[in-house]
């Protein structure tokens, strides 16, 4: 039996499935893209062979990674770099693919302001939101993609009041933390109210190191904390990112890929569960790419969320694949 690397073209091709419903318009809000010699090989051109498999992507958004960052002058304006090279690779892609870009900026500086309109202005009017994550490893040596944010970040009061900057500009603030954060995430959420905020990835669950043997633990509680968090008006969920190396499922490593059943078995109860919560109009799915890439192909991921949706209403359908996306992001419908 042939044993190929994961994440070659030759692990790929051993799961191949027929695209479901490719006239689906979709809007994939979540994806990162770095330059040539960058921390990953995920550039537009890679984006866009994903994008055109087969799955009908209109629009995506660009979610900060870290790409490109400046070199040269004051710190804080580093991460304008990423929006300069995102934005640039949009305006040279005759499709205009990339349609938001979701930067980083530290939102606990007094001087926020001015880093929003170095973001704005570099952005040639793409800029939707900011990530400045809550994510705050316990275990950094077993997990593949640790965060490093400031222990209790969400209580301190200047990084609210970032928060809040955020919602009277108009933009949203996107976390990415891990689930036993989620109850930091909802003090947060309640704190400012007047905020959009985007849950990435479901609060991420993790499944390796400590966490590997408290899997149906972690999901008892999550369950509890999605629920408490869907309260919140001003929240909305990103449904996918669970196909990371951390969430512990293995594919990354495993002699093939998994189909998009074989997805659904392990995965559509987080998905069910979120939607039942928040609704369908204030869910949409993401792919995660190309961080999901090392587990499962594009066309896969997207064949896995329409199938967990074939018993949904048209109106509710897309809302998830395009609608809440579109709607949260102001992107052009």
């Amino acid at each position: 039996m042939n044993s190929y690397a994961p994440g070659t073209p030759e692990w790929f091709s051993q799961v191949h499935e027929e695209v479901i419903d490719p006239s689906r318009r979709i809007v994939d809000p979540h994806h990162h893209l770095w330059p040539i010699g960058g921390s990953l090989p995920y550039g537009l051109d890679q984006l866009h062979g994903d994008t055109t498999a087969g799955h009908l992507i209109e629009k995506t958004v660009f979610i900060e990674c870290g790409a490109s960052y400046r070199n040269d002058g004051p710190a804080h304006l580093a991460p304008v770099g990423e929006t300069e090279f995102v934005a640039g690779e949009s305006l040279r892609d005759p499709t205009h693919l990339i349609s938001g870009i979701v930067a980083h900026a530290d939102l606990s500086r007094d001087d926020l302001n001015d880093i929003l309109d170095a973001h704005t202005q570099a952005s040639h009017g793409l800029l939707r939101g900011i990530r400045d994550a809550l994510a705050r490893a316990d275990h950094p040596e077993v997990l593949a993609i640790p965060g490093r944010a400031t222990k209790d970040l969400y209580k301190d009061a200047n990084f609210r009041r970032g928060v809040a900057t955020l919602g009277t500009r108009g933009l949203t603030y996107d976390s990415w933390h891990y689930h036993y954060q989620n109850s930091e995430f909802l003090e947060l959420a309640r704190a400012v109210p007047s905020t959009t905020m985007v849950l990435d990835h479901f609060g991420t669950p993790l499944g390796v190191g400590p966490y590997e043997s408290q899997r149906d633990e972690i999901f008892t509680q999550w369950k509890k904390d999605i629920a408490a968090i869907a309260q919140c008006s001003n929240v909305v969920a990103k449904l996918g990112g669970l196909a990371m190396p951390d969430n512990g499922f293995g594919w990354h490593t495993a002699e093939k890929p998994p189909t998009s059943d074989e997805f659904i078995a392990v995965q559509k109860k987080y998905f069910d569960h979120t939607i039942e919560c928040f609704g369908p109009e204030r869910c949409m799915f993401e792919s995660n790419f190309p961080i999901d890439r090392f587990s499962l192909s594009y066309t896969v991921v997207w064949n896995a969320f329409k199938k967990m949706t074939a018993s949904f209403t048209e109106t509710e359908k897309d809302a998830l694949f395009r609608g809440t996306a579109t709607r949260v992001y102001g992107l052009a419908s």
